[in-house]
Formats: C-alpha cells, sequence, structure tokens
C-alpha cells in the first residue's frame, strides 16, 4: 500500500506518543507518513535511513538524539527491549552510556539516554532494518495498543471465574495456588504483551506432545512417524488402552501416541544426550526465552505412572514400539521428561508463535519446525488437541490449540499470533477453565475462527490485521462494483448488512453515479426506493447521475431518477410550508416547533415510522410498475431494431454493387 494513502487512527497515534511532547497532532501526522514514504523508497531518496531516523529523534537546537524516545516508541508497537534482533543495538547502547557514566560518574535512567549522530547512527544499524519496519507500522498488528486493550478486557472478565479443579494425580501439580492466572500473546513478526502471573515457571505437561511431534517429523518426515502413528481423533480418553484397527495409536496428542512419538527421537543416542538435544531444541522455538527443567514433577510423575506403563507394555505386545525401543522404561522416562518441561507463559506464547509462523521462531528468524510437520502438528491440534473436548472446541474457537494438566493452553492463529494461557483449575475434560473461557471471549470479539472470513459473516467483529480505513475502502470498492455490473445481490446483502449506500469514492462518484452510466434501472429503483439515497449528489466535475444518464441515453434510468427529484421537490416545498413566522409583536409568543428531516440512517436503526414514510413515498400501483417494466422492455427492443438495421447497411451496399 503507498503509504500516503494511509490513514492514521488514533490508536497508531497514541503508539507515536513519544514524539507528542514537542509536536502537534497534524505534526505527528505528516511525521508518520513523510518516514513511511522514504524508508519504503530508501533506494530512491537522497536520504539514507540512519539519517531520517536520527533526525526524528534528534532534540531540538542540540546535535543529539534521544535513544530513549526510540525504545520507548518500539515498546509502544510491541517490541521489547530484550528481543534478540535488537541485542546487537542495546548492547552497543549500553556500552556507550556505560562509559559516560564512568567519564561523569553519574548514572542515568535509559529513558532518557541521548546520543550523538554518529553514535546514534552506529546503534541503530545492528537492528536497523526492524526499526524501519517498525516506523513505516509495517508489523502484522499495526494498532498494537488497541489489540491489547482489547485482549486485556478479555483477561479481567476471565479472571473472577472460580470453576474448576487443580490437578491431583500428579502430587507435585496439586500444590500450585487455583488463583494463579497468566496470559501472553507473541505475533509473527515478534511483537509481544503479557498480563497476570506470565512470569511463574510450570512445566509443559502434554503441550509438550505438539512440539514433541514437530521436532520428530522435522528429523524423520511425516511419512516415517505416521507409519508408527496414525492421524485420526480417538473418540476415547486421552489415556484409554486402545488401538486403532492398524494396531497404531491413534494420533500423536493421546498418551499412547505420544509415548510412541518420543520413543522415535534420537533413538540411538544415550539418555543424556537425548535430553540435552530436546532441551536445546525447546529453546531454539523459544527464542532463547526460558526453558527449564522440573525433577520434583518428573520424579512425582514417574511414581504415579502405572497407567501408562500397562499401556505401553500393550502396545510393546502389538509390536506398537520401533526396533531401536529395547528398555521400557527408558523409554517411558524420557517421555516423562519431556511432560517435566518447564516455561513461562512467556515463553509458551513465543513457541506458539513459532507455530504461527510456520515454524521460523519470530523472535530470531531461525526456522525450528520443517513447514510441513508445521502445517500438520496445528492439522492434529485442532482435531485432537483438546481432550475429549477438542470436537466442541473446534465447533466453538475453531482454532488449533493444545492443552495440559498443569493448566497451560496454547492457541495457534496461523500468520498472525500465538497466545498462552495458564490456569492451574481444570474442568471435568482436563482443559483450563479460564483458559477456554478466554478463547471463547476471543472468538467473540475477534474474527479469529477458521470460518469467521466467509462472505455475509458478522462484520462486527475486530480485526487487528485492517489497517486504519481499509474496512471503509473494501465497502466502497464492493459496492461500486456491484452497482458498475448491475449486481443488485451485492447491493442488497451491504444495505442489509448496515452500509451507508450513499459513500463516494475519490472523485465523489457514488453507487447511483455508476448505475445511471451503465443503465441498470433495477438497481438505481432499488436504490432510490428502498435505500432511500440521495438522487442528486454530485461528483468531483459536479455531475449527478441523471446528468450521466442523460449522456448515456438510458430513458428508464431517466425516468426513475427525474421521479424521485421531483418527490424530493415536493417534500421541499412541504417543509417550507410548515415552516413557521418569525416572531412579531401581532403573533403569539408561543411557536410550535417543527421537526427536520431525519438524515439517512443504516436499516438495522431505521424506525417504524421511516418504514411508514418508505411504504408512503413507493406506493405506485401495480399498473404504473408494469407499465415501466414494459417502457424498459421497449427501449430494449429499440436498441436491438438499431443494431440490426446499423449492420444491414453494409451489406445493402455490397448487395447494389453486385
Amino acid at each position: 500500500m503507498d503509504p500516503k494513502s494511509r490513514k492514521i487512527s488514533n490508536a497508531t497515534l497514541q503508539q507515536w506518543s513519544p514524539l507528542g511532547e514537542a509536536k502537534s497532532k497534524e505534526s505527528i501526522v505528516q511525521t508518520i507518513s513523510q518516514t513511511a514514504e522514504t524508508l519504503s523508497n530508501a533506494f530512491i531518496c537522497d536520504q539514507q535511513p540512519e539519517d531520517l531516523i536520527y533526525n526524528l529523534f534528534k532534540i531540538p537546537n542540540k546535535e543529539e538524539a534521544s535513544i530513549g524516545k526510540l525504545l520507548s516508541l518500539l515498546k509502544n508497537f510491541g517490541l521489547q527491549e530484550s528481543d534478540p534482533r535488537l541485542k546487537p543495538m542495546m548492547q552497543k547502547i549500553r556500552d556507550i552510556e556505560q562509559a559516560k557514566e564512568e567519564q561523569f560518574k553519574e548514572a542515568r535512567d535509559p529513558k532518557h539516554w541521548k546520543l550523538g549522530k554518529a553514535d546514534f547512527q552506529k546503534c541503530i544499524s545492528e537492528s536497523l532494518s526492524l526499526i524501519s519496519r517498525t516506523l513505516q507500522n509495517d508489523l502484522v498488528v499495526p494498532s498494537w495498543t488497541q489489540f491489547c486493550n482489547r485482549i486485556k478486557d478479555i483477561y479481567v472478565k476471565c479472571k473472577p471465574i472460580s470453576d474448576g479443579k487443580v490437578a491431583d494425580y500428579i502430587p507435585q501439580l496439586s500444590r500450585f495456588d487455583p488463583n494463579l492466572w497468566g496470559v501472553s500473546i507473541c505475533t509473527i513478526d515478534g511483537q509481544r504483551a503479557s498480563w497476570g502471573d506470565s512470569k511463574i515457571p510450570f512445566c509443559v505437561q502434554s503441550v509438550s506432545k505438539a512440539f514433541n511431534y514437530s521436532l520428530a517429523a522435522s528429523d524423520l518426515g511425516a511419512d516415517m512417524v505416521h507409519h508408527f502413528v496414525g492421524q485420526e481423533p480417538s473418540g476415547r480418553l486421552f489415556n484409554d488402552i486402545c488401538l486403532d484397527t492398524n494396531n497404531k495409536p491413534h494420533n500423536p496428542m493421546v498418551n499412547s501416541g505420544a509415548i510412541i512419538v518420543s520413543s522415535l527421537i534420537k533413538n540411538t543416542w544415550n539418555m543424556a544426550d537425548r535430553f540435552d538435544h530436546m532441551l536445546t531444541e525447546y529453546r531454539k522455538i523459544a527464542g532463547g526465552e526460558f526453558v527449564g527443567f522440573n525433577n520434583a514433577v518428573f520424579l512425582s510423575e514417574r511414581a504415579t505412572a502405572d497407567r501408562n506403563f500397562a499401556l505401553s507394555y500393550y502396545m510393546k505386545e502389538n509390536k506398537c514400539f520401533p526396533e531401536e525401543t529395547k528398555n521400557l522404561s527408558e523409554a517411558l522416562d524420557f517421555y516423562f521428561q519431556l511432560c517435566s518441561m518447564e516455561v513461562t507463559c512467556e515463553t509458551a506464547a513465543v513457541m506458539a508463535a513459532t507455530l504461527a509462523n510456520g515454524g521460523v521462531c519470530p523472535i530470531t528468524e531461525e526456522r525450528c519446525i520443517a513447514s510441513r510437520p508445521c502445517r500438520d502438528v496445528l492439522s492434529l491440534m485442532n482435531s485432537c488437541g483438546m481432550y475429549d473436548y477438542s470436537g466442541q472446541f473446534a465447533f466453538h474457537v475453531g482454532l488449533p490449540a493444545k492443552s495440559g494438566v498443569s493448566g497451560l493452553l496454547i492457541v495457534v492463529i496461523p500468520n498472525l499470533v500465538g497466545i498462552a494461557l495458564w490456569s492451574p483449575p481444570l474442568d471435568k475434560m482436563g482443559n483450563s477453565c479460564r483458559g477456554v473461557a478466554f478463547c471463547k471471549e476471543l472468538i467473540n470479539n475477534f474474527n479469529f475462527h477458521t470460518y469467521d472470513n466467509m462472505s455475509n459473516n458478522e462484520a462486527e467483529k475486530y480485526d487487528p490485521r485492517k489497517r486504519a480505513g481499509e474496512r471503509e475502502k473494501d465497502n466502497v470498492v464492493t459496492l461500486l462494483f456491484a452497482a458498475k455490473a448491475g449486481d443488485l445481490n451485492t447491493v442488497r446483502r451491504m444495505y442489509m448488512q448496515g452500509t451507508d449506500l450513499q459513500v463516494a469514492d475519490y472523485d465523489k462518484r457514488t453507487a447511483l453515479h455508476l448505475a445511471a452510466c451503465e443503465g441498470h434501472a433495477d438497481v438505481i429503483r432499488f436504490l432510490l426506493n428502498t435505500a432511500k439515497v440521495r438522487a442528486d449528489p454530485k461528483d468531483r466535475w459536479n455531475r449527478t447521475p441523471l446528468q450521466d444518464a442523460k449522456a448515456e441515453g438510458h430513458i428508464a434510468c431517466i425516468k426513475l431518477l427525474e421521479q424521485s427529484m421531483q418527490l424530493s421537490e415536493g417534500h421541499e416545498d412541504e417543509d417550507e410550508d410548515n415552516v413557521a413566522p418569525t416572531k412579531t409583536e401581532s403573533q403569539p409568543k408561543t411557536v410550535k416547533k417543527v421537526e427536520k428531516p431525519k438524515k439517512y440512517t443504516s436499516p438495522q436503526r431505521q424506525t417504524s415510522t421511516a418504514a411508514t414514510i418508505r411504504s408512503t413515498e413507493s406506493s405506485s400501483t401495480d399498473t404504473e410498475e408494469e407499465e415501466e417494466d414494459f417502457r424498459i422492455l421497449l427501449e430494449t427492443k429499440k436498441k436491438e431494431i438499431a443494431a440490426y438495421e446499423k449492420s444491414r447497411k453494409p451489406l445493402e451496399g455490397l448487395t447494389n454493387g453486385i
């Protein structure tokens, strides 16, 4: 999109607030537009990006720029100082500031850090690509503050929920406070935010199944993995002792399938190397965020693993394990170790965002999971990720998700964001009560459901990917193309959805103008009689739809427009007659106030009175409508005859020549 054509929303202006101390709103809008335009066309501009950014944050009347304001602005767009992509810049800034502090013997607040031009440009050059994208507002969620406010509202709404019970079949898990509640989000561009208890470590438990499968499939190939495990929902309990008709576990998200998948991972290595390998891979997926190991939970889980041992021996009897698996106790220990990996909400959000980003970690831009396994694991999470609630979750929420008995629930919105929700109390299905409630509220507020983007869907849901003005632009384009093509069904649908059918394009051309130009009398009749649009709007050349219809010779359209304009003039005359006279000495002191005619409103807000007026104005008889249809048909026939006569003239000349 052309930066000049972008509409600047109030949310975007709020994100640029660090520059607002010394500039007016109009000045900030101009600065945003000029910055975006210059950075997007840096290759044809004389000014280098480093110079432009320096001038943007330059302190008036000084040869210094405020690096603190730059950091504040990046934070407003969701980029944290701990972001690995900003690490080289942050290290250089700290080195320079540390040297200044030693020189002047004074510690300074990072918000007030100032650098000379050379130092400033040297620092930002390390992360220039990310800073440029941010200043162009080219991140996947442009109105980050507005999006975060809506997420926070849902977080607060779900906090009072007191349903559910903390898992107690693993003793260590039962010790968590049921009031803990944390939410973290991370977009595919690395924009991050957190609320509540987002820094407390907890075990991933069954959420590890999704990442174990994706890593195994990336290493061995999906076909190899599915030689040992299926893809179908089981319809049974997650720890049920059963196999499918091919004597394989139903899918990698149930205990039987997860045990088999973990037995495939580096199964020729010793236990220590296998664990180190998975810990390294988890940290890579998390972009270097905290990933630990809780030995107490591991020992507690192993001590209460009778069911999993029974399940494993049953699978061994049916030859489900790979040949390399010789020791069943070691195979189960490795599975329990992976379930006992520790993360925080913030870590889990980055891991979910890696899945949302096609297997590439958004904050390191490193590929961690191959493309096909990433696609496959999202399909499995969508159909099998929520235990026995998977079908209902897919119906109500419609997003890939995976839950664990520790209270963790990750939700993936492909190509947009990963969300981590943590609250220990679980429902009867084993899912976090607050987490499931949050997901339902999320779908009520945002168009994130897989099938929310179909035509004729709810227009009031918020889409954080949309930039300011994009929705209005889409409506104008759709309406005008429908009017030009004579697509009455689309025009009628947009009317029923509450779209203002009087909207105009850059040239102030409306749907009525285009329908008149193209001779679509049925569209004109609907716009005038049903939608009650003005009959005489003027474009930038001061042309009305009636003039366009006359220029093209569309008789039926001309009659409809003239009739509507005559009715409008009649109503205006009546209004003038009803206007109360000015007060004079001979007139009474109190004069009854005459109500002004109501302005155009959307069909959802029209009152019964407006409906009565509409029915009165369009109360033409059936005979008149039949006559109008006959006139249209007659006009069409005349055009056909004229075209036929015109085509015959060359033939007649040819015949005379013979």
